[in-house]
């Protein structure tokens, strides 16, 4: 016999195939996993347990003596109560022989898919009544994956219906929690077949109903939380497997609270497929309703706490439902709940401390990024509001106090965070917490307050008074190396040191912020010596500070200091990944003497250039091979591309746009916004310049241009200026009413957006592999 639970005793080995690793006991993560070479099971299409289902290290569910140990009791579970066991028997030899056969049957090639599928249907009809046995089988559990996902919908919906009493014990076993996922992945594919849907909607339910008379140890379990979110999120018609829902990493979360990606997540951008709405509302309603006894343990127990966030997160958008569940989450008395006074005064000390605990704290995260508002303000008030210090010096307290900044809904709550955190900028990065910092920054550009006082503040923090001011880019790029030198007089730069990834995202927000503002930061970066340039551009967190200083609302002149001084080295600097993007930056930043310079510099690299995919891009993108084999049409090229988009802002750009005096033609379209009562007279001119292109015959001038194009300079560039001109004004036309902002059409133009290359990048910088040691250091 082998027993069942959380408190299950430890079992000895077997020479069966019932060993000891298929029964330790529910909640155990065992490190050793079910092989030797991977400490996490691969499924048939080899998908891993996600990030968030390990435990730290030394959690291994084995003694020293290699005996399995029971699992210790919950922190906060009532010890009153007693844990739930249960029997099963071991499989015996006869029944281990058929799989072992069946196994051997349909892993081979031998037979085609229509007798495949009968093969399995009636294998798994022989599991009848030893379902239980066999999902937990160590051995026979592999065999009963491939035995589902062969079988009809039928057979499989019969599998599920008669082992659905069990499947609670299923699901928390380290063996038939994969047994549960790939059945649960089987169903997806059904479900949406609308033949199937009912049949696939009834034994679904019929799961729910068990596992909601005692959700709270499936929850708490390892295994079994990982099964739940699958089954709710099969329920909302989102893929099982998308980390969006399962656990968020830490480059997605930094990307929404810096403002690189839009900051709430509502689902949207996750492909969503047919759903059961009314029994993921049932369903969550039921668990809602059980774990209200155990809501203190739920609270702080890592895997309660993944569940929990995934079911936010599926019901991010609907309001109604979030105003039920979210004061539950937060332990606030529910005959009290009412709108506008969800927390009590004296629930407030409980909530604060229950911030300091690292499960809660993910959770509040996610709480705040989907609470409607008149929750999110209450939660700012009542729990927040003059505790923010102390909780951002926490090591966990400071993930929920940068959710709360990062989704700060209006100026008035900035205001209130700048007068308790915006003082103590120098201490928290001495302690160690720029992400506070970072996220105050991001707030204040996003919501357009406070800008100049958070400079000066970042400023002050890094540079005291009597010290230049051309430290500070340089202190800020290796923040940790700065704040942790004890005699910060004798810092120095760090070669070969890589540079700090939230240091590096703060200056690319403090280069979003206006011209004026920033002058200190735009010294120091101007400042810098050649070789540190060239450092900062190869590091994949300052290529992105050296971008955004180019494509910041700096002068012209500051801009193309920093180029020059990178004169002779773009040829180096674009054989390297991260310095090829800021080649490109620094090309659309110079005037034209300077870009001749950058392609003369790219032609002589250009066959060792062309070898990798990030200088093909380049070449590309720079039209190299033009400039090569006809440099005074690439240059007639680049002179009409100018005089077209001065004569766009000419006639379309605000008058801020139309008085700027610069070389530069591609202008960031966030400083400058178009004037609206120019919108029909913009219209009218359109309609005359489309309404003439039938007449002009253009399209023959496209891309190509005929090989004696050279021979007739000026009417090439007559009609170059043409072409480029009808572009601009026919995108002009396709953005319809949406006329807020003539630069940011024109910009589009130029630069294409941001392509494949550019959204690869972000996966590979560091954005990436650092992001989670640094996320909220």
């Amino acid at each position: 016999m082998v027993s069942f639970g959380s408190k299950a005793l430890p079992s000895r080995r077997h020479t069966t195939h019932s060993l000891t690793e298929d029964s330790l006991m529910a909640g155990e993560d065992n490190s050793y996993g079910r092989r030797k070479k991977d400490a996490r099971r691969k499924d048939p299409k080899g998908h891993l347990e996600f990030e968030g289902d390990r435990r730290q290290k030394g959690s291994s569910g084995w003694r020293p003596d290699r005996t399995a140990k029971p699992e210790k009791p919950f922190k906060h579970k009532n010890a009153s109560e007693q844990q739930t066991w249960h029997i099963r028997k071991q499989v015996d030899p006869e029944t281990a022989k058929y799989f072992s056969e069946i196994a051997n049957v349909i892993e081979g090639n031998e037979v085609d898919l229509e007798e495949r599928s009968i093969i399995c249907g009636n294998a798994l009809e022989e599991a009848r009544g030893k379902e239980l046995e066999l999902a937990t089988d160590y051995i026979i559990s592999h065999t009963l994956q491939g035995l589902l996902e062969g079988s009809d919908v039928d057979h499989l919906c019969r599998f599920l219906k008669s082992c659905a009493k069990d499947f609670p014990y299923i699901a928390v076993d380290r063996s038939g929690s994969h047994v549960a996922e790939t059945a649960l992945k089987c169903l997806a594919l059904h479900l949406q077949d609308e033949q199937s849907y009912t049949l696939v909607e009834e034994t679904l339910a019929t799961i729910c109903k068990v596992i909601t008379v005692n959700p709270v140890d499936v929850m708490c379990n390892c295994y079994g939380s990982h099964v739940i979110r699958s089954l709710l999120c099969l329920c909302k018609g989102v893929p099982l497997d998308s980390p969006e829902f399962h656990t968020t990493k830490a480059s997605t979360i930094l990307a929404r609270r810096f403002n690189f990606r839009p900051l709430q997540s509502d689902g949207n951008s996750v492909p969503h497929q047919q759903g059961l709405p009314e029994l993921l509302k049932f369903f969550v309603a039921e668990i809602s309703k059980c774990a209200q006894k155990d809501i203190a343990t739920m609270q702080v127990e890592q895997y309660s706490s993944l569940v929990l966030q995934t079911v936010l997160k599926l019901l991010a958008g609907h309001d109604e439902e979030l105003l039920h569940i979210i004061p539950s989450l937060l332990g606030c008395n529910k005959e009290n709940i009412g709108e506008g006074n969800f927390i009590k005064i004296d629930e407030r000390r409980n909530i604060v401390d229950l911030l300091k605990e690292t499960a809660y704290s993910h959770l509040m995260e996610v709480i705040l990024e989907v609470a409607p508002e008149t929750l999110y303000n209450e939660i700012f008030t009542k729990v927040f509001r003059n505790s923010l210090f102390e909780l951002s010096c926490h090591p966990c307290g400071n993930f929920a106090v940068q959710a709360l900044v990062s989704h700060a809904r209006c100026q008035g709550q900035v205001e209130f965070i700048w007068e308790e955190l915006g003082p103590k900028f120098k201490d928290l990065l001495e302690l160690g917490r720029p992400g506070v910092v970072a996220s105050l920054l991001a707030a204040s550009q996003r919501l357009d307050t406070h800008a100049q006082k958070c400079c000066q503040a970042l400023a002050a923090a890094v540079c005291s008074a009597n010290e230049s001011p051309e430290c500070i880019v340089p202190r800020i790029l290796f923040l940790e190396s700065y704040f942790g030198c004890e005699d910060k007089s004798y810092w120095t730069w760090l070669s070969g040191v890589k540079m700090h990834v939230i240091g590096s995202l703060i200056l690319q927000t403090i280069f979003k912020y206006p011209s004026g503002f920033i002058q200190p930061y735009v010294s120091s970066i101007t400042f810098m010596e050649t070789d540190r340039v060239l450092e900062v551009a190869k590091d994949a967190g300052g290529a992105r500070v050296v971008e955004a200083f180019l494509s910041s609302n700096a002068s012209k002149k500051h801009k193309q200091r920093l180029v020059a001084r990178v004169r002779g080295h773009f040829g180096e600097l674009a054989m390297h990944p991260s310095g090829s993007f800021t080649v490109e930056k620094c090309f659309s930043a110079s005037n034209l003497p300077l870009r001749e310079t950058i392609m003369n510099e790219l032609l002589a690299v250009r066959t060792e250039l062309s070898k990798t995919k990030h200088g093909s891009h380049l070449l590309r993108k720079l039209d190299v091979d033009r400039f090569a084999a006809r440099p005074d049409q690439w240059k007639m090229k680049q002179s009409s591309k100018e005089s077209a988009f001065k004569e766009f802002y000419a006639t379309f750009g605000s008058k801020e746009t139309q008085s700027s005096k610069t070389d530069n033609f591609v202008v960031d379209p966030s400083h400058h916004s178009s004037n609206p009562n120019s919108i029909k007279a913009m219209r009218k001119e359109i309609d005359q310049c489309l309404a003439s292109v039938t007449k002009l015959n253009v399209s023959g001038h496209k891309r190509h241009h005929p090989e004696g194009a050279e021979q007739g300079s000026e009417k090439f560039a007559k009609q170059a200026k043409n072409e480029d001109v009808l572009k601009i004004k026919n995108k002009e036309l396709k953005q319809k009413n949406n006329y807020g902002s003539a630069a940011a059409t024109i910009n589009k133009e130029t630069s294409q957006g941001v392509d494949k290359m550019e959204k690869k990048r972000c996966q590979k910088d560091g954005l990436s592999k650092s992001l989670t040691k640094k996320l909220k250091g």
